[in-house]
């Protein structure tokens, strides 16, 4: 059974404070008895013992390993081999005549065949004009006033051989011009030029004189 002091039920106001502390420390006192009695004191266990593992290192690999062995692979038969009896060399009709010799030089391959074509056959016109039409008529003004002149024409040809243009080629005086370019419109002719057998039309460049003595 626990016991405490008795405490007085007045307490002087004015007590001594070393009086205060001899109650504090009897309380204290009988607390600490309280305390044994009921198995209350802390008991200190020992510490557990230190274990020591020791761990082992791996063996260091070797600097150059040895290379791996290779494995025989081969097949194996189980049955005896079979012999083939061969005939004597002497037997045998043998070609014992040497090769030629293998040439050393490169072997040239030639060129590849080049194809050209071949051009158009082409041939110009060719004057078929009368000899009478060949001249054009003098003009009346340049005649009563003696006037010649010599013209350099181009004259365009169709595939019928018929003058169809009729350009000067520089200076030219109208009045000549003008009489040349009818005259030949109308009168001259010609064979067509030709390409691969086909009439084609073509041009060609002419020089006409008109002379008062020719």
């Amino acid at each position: 059974m626990t016991t405490y002091a008795p405490v007085p039920a007045f307490v002087d106001q004015k007590r001594h404070p070393r009086a205060l502390l001899m109650i504090l420390g009897a309380h204290a006192a009988v607390i600490a008895t309280v305390m044994m009695a009921k198995g209350y004191m802390p008991i200190r266990l020992p510490d557990p013992p230190t274990t020591i593992e020791l761990i082992k290192e791996p063996p260091a690999p070797a600097e150059n390993p040895p290379p791996p062995q290779p494995q025989d692979h081969r097949s194996t038969i189980d049955h005896p081999t079979t012999s083939i009896a061969l005939p004597p060399t002497n037997d045998l009709n043998i070609d014992a005549t040497p090769l030629p010799p293998l040439d050393p030089r490169p072997i040239i391959e030639p060129p590849p065949t080049r194809v050209i074509p071949t051009p158009p056959v082409r041939t110009g016109p060719r004057f078929l004009t009368r000899e009478s039409d060949v001249k054009p008529p003098y003009p009346a003004s340049k005649l009563r006033d003696g006037e010649e002149a010599v013209l350099r024409l181009r004259i365009a040809i169709d595939e019928r051989g018929r003058v169809t243009v009729v350009e000067p080629v520089g200076a030219a005086d109208p009045v000549f011009l003008a009489a040349a370019r009818r005259h030949l419109i109308a009168r001259w002719r010609y064979q067509p030029a030709m390409e691969d057998g086909h009439p084609v039309p073509t041009s060609t460049v002419i020089t006409l004189s008109f002379q008062l003595n020719g």
